[in-house]
This record gives C-alpha cells, structure tokens and sequence, in this order.
C-alpha cells in the first residue's frame, strides 16, 4: 500500500479553477463542461468519475443554485458558482448549497463575485496545506497489529474527522436558513 503522503500528492488538493483561466466571454455548455475536466480531470476518484455534466448543470439551474442563465451562454460569474457548487457538493445536500449560495444569487448585482471567489481560494490553499500537515501529523501514531489493519485504521480515523467538518458545516447551514428565514427540507 502507498505511503500517506504520496496518496496525498496524488489529490491533487490544489487544483482550483481560477478567475484568470476563465475566458472573459460567456460560453456554452459544452466549453464549461470542457474547461471543468480539464481543470479537475487530476482531481477525479478514476477515470470513468465525471466532474461535470450536461444533466449536472441543468440540476443545477432548474434547482436556482444559478442566477439564471442569458441566450443558453454561461457568464464568468455562472462559472465561479459551478465551480463553488463542484466543491460544496462533495459535503453538502443540493438544498444546503442551495441555502448556502442564496444570497449570492439574489445579490449578484451589487455583489463582487470574483473578490469573494479570490479569497475562498485563498483559504482553500491555505486548508490543503494545514490538512496535509495534520493529516500526516494525525495518522502517524495511528498502528493496528498488521499493515492491513492500520489502513483501516486510517480510514476510519478520516472518515470521522470528515464527518465532524462535514456536520459543523451542516449546523452552519441551518444557522444561514434560519437567519434568512429559508425553509428546510
């Protein structure tokens, strides 16, 4: 079995679409599709995990996670939400991002969109880095009487701390529909 840390590497934890590999023009479909794999296709479980489809995006609209979409064209803005939605949606409910992004969605007029995207991946390396740390850090002392067991150990031990973010991040969510009067489902 791999070493922890090369399995880290192999993540590749700091894969972001970033404001600057955006086009500055709208496109259709098939180009977002396009740009998504090719920014997150190191980033996939294996080859056949899709990070983006036509069926995906349309949820996605149908279910107001976007600000409605003009002449079948997807804006800069449209992106960085898709892209905000590709990360949250390894954790979240479709109605906690839903919950999560609405008041992004209602105030894309007045809202800087691109600054708020810069300073979440600002975090988002900022977590890679302290998450690999304490990862290694944590799984060190982590051994079971065979090398088969102590990667169970492992796993489970990941899992747990996945599910403490995870239902932290849940609470927070509830915190948000509450303050904005969302309905919960």
């Amino acid at each position: 079995m791999k070493k922890l840390t090369d399995v880290l590497n192999e993540l590749n934890l700091d894969n972001q679409l970033t404001p600057d590999s955006i086009p500055n023009i709208d496109l259709y479909m098939d180009q977002v599709i396009q740009l998504f794999e090719h920014t997150f296709e190191r980033s996939t479980r294996n080859e056949e995990e899709k990070v983006l489809t036509k069926t995906m995006i349309n949820n996605y609209a149908k279910g107001k996670l976007l600000f409605p979409i003009k002449q079948k064209k997807y804006s800069k803005e449209h992106l960085l939400l898709i892209s905000l939605i590709y990360q949250l949606k390894g954790t979240l409910s479709i109605n906690d991002i839903k919950t999560t992004l609405a008041s992004i969605n209602e105030q894309m007029d007045e809202l800087d969109l691109e600054s708020f995207y810069d300073h979440f991946l600002t975090v988002a390396a900022d977590n890679v880095a302290h998450g690999k740390k304490d990862i290694e850090e944590r799984m060190s002392g982590l051994s079971a009487e065979t090398e088969e067991l102590s990667h169970i150990l492992h796993i489970t031990a990941l899992v747990h701390m996945s599910n403490i973010y995870r239902r932290t991040a849940e609470k927070l969510v509830d915190q948000l529909a509450e303050k904005n009067e969302l309905p919960r489902v």
